[in-house]
């Protein structure tokens, strides 16, 4: 799993053949600063000479929060450790889960409804075909009977519409739809045991049967049937590791300020440090009264479970408050 310690940024100015260079690159590293700094001045020096060569490689490195998927390592705040998982604290601010072996993935609802005929273009429609057809006679009489006729008849389209709608609406339970998708996986896979949790965007599923390798067949095939993520999916691939978040979105719980300073990704410079940690104490705060997911049951082999498993789903489930009745968020 590559979710770095520490963090350094590396930065050359120099003149080649008359115009300005300058270049910039991050360096990371889990054992100390200074080795973090050395990569990111290494890292720096290679990309110089590529430019200074005529290479059209970007001059600096953009401060992106989810760094894990475009190819450099999780660039977010330590939190806490558990054995070989982090905590991390992501760019808008909530705590996330990562794991090297463990599998998770959300699988999110499908937001579209059934679509029904468009009822007020049919009246729109119905009422200029009536008046035509009543010009067409001739007789102004006949025109407005028509047209008489043909509103009460779009009314009634209007109304009958409104109720189709209304009854799809009923009838699409996006939750059914999610759990469906996981139920037919389950059937084809009778061996796997999944933990389902309720997120305020559809389900979590956390694979308890077995450890998983982030770039194995069976992960890919996992992710392709449940419908994950595409950004998700490459992370995985990219950081050697799963990723849960375990606490609220701050956008959920009133916090309408971005975590602080912006752009919100980690190192923060010292004397940045205090506004980002005033920032932290008021979310933490507030956050404590949500969950950021609800267990709801188990799927497959349930009884099928390992050691690794089981300790980061009781790390999971404490985190998320997930056996809590606290609002999602």
């Amino acid at each position: 799993m590559i979710v770095p310690q520490f963090w350094a940024e590396g930065r050359i100015h120099r003149r080649v053949g008359g115009r300005s260079i300058t270049v910039r690159r991050f360096g990371w590293s889990d054992d100390s600063q200074a080795e973090a700094q050395a990569h990111a001045d290494a890292r720096t020096q290679e990309a110089f000479d590529r430019i200074a060569a005529g290479e059209p490689l970007a001059r600096r490195e953009r401060r992106v929060g989810y760094d894990g998927a475009q190819g450099l390592p999780i660039r977010e705040e330590i939190v806490e450790r558990h054995g070989s998982a982090v905590v991390t604290r992501n760019s808008y601010g909530a705590r996330c889960l990562n794991t090297p072996e463990v599998l998770f993935v959300d699988v999110d609802f499908d937001d579209q409804a059934p679509a029904g005929a468009p009822g007020l273009a049919v009246f729109g429609a119905a009422v200029a075909a009536g008046a035509v057809v009543g010009w067409a006679t001739g007789a102004w009489t006949t025109a407005l009977a028509a047209a008489v006729l043909v509103l009460a008849l779009g009314l009634w389209l209007v109304r009958a519409e409104k109720k189709k709608r209304a009854q799809a609406a009923a009838a699409h339970d996006p939750l059914q739809a999610v759990r469906a998708r996981i139920d037919r996986f389950i059937v084809q896979r009778p061996d796997w045991h999944l933990r389902l949790y309720r997120t305020p965007a559809g389900l979590r599923a956390l694979a308890m049967h077995r450890s998983f390798v982030p770039d194995d067949a069976a992960v890919a095939d996992c992710f392709h049937a449940l419908g994950a993520d595409p950004v998700y999916a490459r992370m995985c691939r990219n950081q050697h590791c799963f990723r849960a978040r375990v606490s609220a979105k701050p956008w959920r719980i009133g916090i309408g300020e971005h975590l602080r300073p912006r752009p919100g990704v980690w190192p923060v410079a010292p004397q940045r440090l205090p506004e980002r940690q005033a920032w932290v104490a008021r979310y933490e705060a507030r956050a404590g009264g949500f969950a950021a997911c609800r267990f709801v049951g188990a799927v497959g082999a349930t009884g099928s479970t390992t050691f690794e498993t089981l300790a980061v789903q009781a790390l999971h489930d404490e985190l998320c408050r997930a056996d809590s009745t606290l609002p999602l968020a």
